[in-house]
């Protein structure tokens, strides 16, 4: 676990459920969901996009099941997927039934949509008896009328209220196996109903901003929401709901978790300085260049593009890799190590060779390995460059002989 983890507040601790192999709340690791847009009858079309999802960063999967093609699809979906499968059955009784049979691991129940308590408690029961986990999945868009009036509308009480309700039906026939959402497109209001909901519940909370809407407001929004969320140690589970390829959900979930600290990278993390009068290459360019390539290694390893050698290999010494363009050349270092100078056209290219020499050799092999003339021929770059652009490139020495003779009379 990373240590940006430590500085967030204390994980709420919650009941923990198995969805298929993962688990879900205590202290199981929070994990990613998306959702297929696929016709669930395509079977072949539907796995692909599992798959893909799958290898995005998505621990769960949820598929629709709307009629009888979609829950016969699920049948042979179930067992060639790599991951959990959870059904969304929207309106029908029948089809959470159908689901079921299909050997789901999982269902997503709407209390807006499946209204009628005894297809609600029947439901419940067939998932007990099978051991299959229940979302309670509210949704402010489809509250139930009768709640909607009460509170006088989606308000974070009326979301709450709705799934205490249908966990009460869920306890009439002993099913506990329960994780809970309440969302909104909202934001203010998705975070305020999950804090009411993480002091109401004991279940795990599923996290999500509802139709967030296409990048790059949806991705603002939902990571918002989720993040605040988070950082307060509330929530055991999560989804972005975009309108985009939902491989772009599961991609951005994981990424989040990642950088919050709360899941181990296992993919790449680039970080570059947002340029300056300073900079001697397109930071901008070099940046989306050195990504598209070292994305396709998928290594697990956070490197560094920065637009000048002055201050670059020190801001960004926490790095395993990284480059800082000098005077038409490239400084590659390691942990803030200067391993070797390149020409500037090549600095991707040698960042993409080193990535591989890393993953293959480790850190401590590449720097022992590293060519002993580099940090003189950095040294010498930073100077001539210091020499040209000065180093009090905000005038802050003037600034303080002024302050000086204003307040010292």
């Amino acid at each position: 676990m990373d240590v940006t983890a430590s500085s967030l507040s204390p994980r709420r601790s919650t009941r923990q459920i198995s969805v298929g192999s993962v688990k879900v709340g205590g202290d199981a690791p929070i994990s990613v969901q998306s959702m297929t847009t696929t016709k669930t009858a395509d079977v072949e079309g539907t796995l692909q996009q599992i798959y893909a999802l799958a290898g995005a960063g998505a621990d769960i999967v949820r598929c629709t099941c709307n009629d009888q093609g979609a829950a016969e699809g699920l049948a042979q979906i179930v067992p060639r997927s790599p991951v959990p499968i959870v059904a969304d059955i929207h309106f029908h009784v029948e089809m959470a039934l159908a689901a079921l049979e299909a050997g789901v691991h999982g269902l997503r129940l709407n209390p807006g949509n499946l209204r009628k308590p005894e297809e609600i408690c029947l439901v419940a029961s067939e998932a007990r008896d099978r051991g299959v986990p229940i979302r309670i999945g509210v949704n402010a868009g489809s509250l139930h009328p009768d709640i909607y009036k009460r509170f006088g509308g989606a308000t974070p009480e009326a979301l709450v209220e709705s799934a205490r309700i249908e966990l009460a039906y869920f306890e009439e026939v002993g099913f506990s196996d329960v994780k809970i959402s309440v969302k909104a497109s909202s934001v203010a209001t998705m975070i305020a109903a999950y804090r009411l909901a993480s002091e109401t519940f004991e279940h795990p909370l599923h996290l999500g901003v509802t139709e967030a809407g296409p990048l790059p407001g949806g991705l603002l929004k939902g990571t918002a929401g989720i993040a605040t969320l988070l950082a307060e140690g509330i929530g055991d589970t999560l989804r972005y709901s975009l309108t985009a390829d939902p491989v772009e959900e599961a991609r951005a979930g994981r990424q989040l978790l990642e950088a919050l600290g709360l899941r181990e990278r296992r993919g790449l993390d680039l970080i570059a300085c947002p340029s300056c009068g300073r900079a001697e290459v397109d930071v901008i360019k070099v940046a989306n260049e050195a990504q598209a390539a070292l994305m396709e290694l998928d290594i697990p390893i956070q490197v560094a593009v920065m637009g000048c050698v002055v201050n670059g290999p020190g801001e960004a010494r926490h790095a395993d890799l990284g480059i800082a363009a000098g005077k038409k050349r490239g400084h590659l270092f390691i942990q803030g190590q200067i391993v070797s100078v390149v020409p500037e056209d090549e600095m991707v290219q040698a960042l993409v060779d080193e990535a591989k020499k890393i993953a293959r050799d480790g850190v401590a092999a590449r720097l022992a390995a590293r060519d002993l003339g580099a940090e003189a021929e950095a040294e010498a770059d930073r100077a001539l460059l210091l020499d040209v652009k000065g180093t009090d490139v905000n005038h802050a020495s003037e600034r303080i002989e002024r302050i000086r003779r204003r307040t010292q009379g």
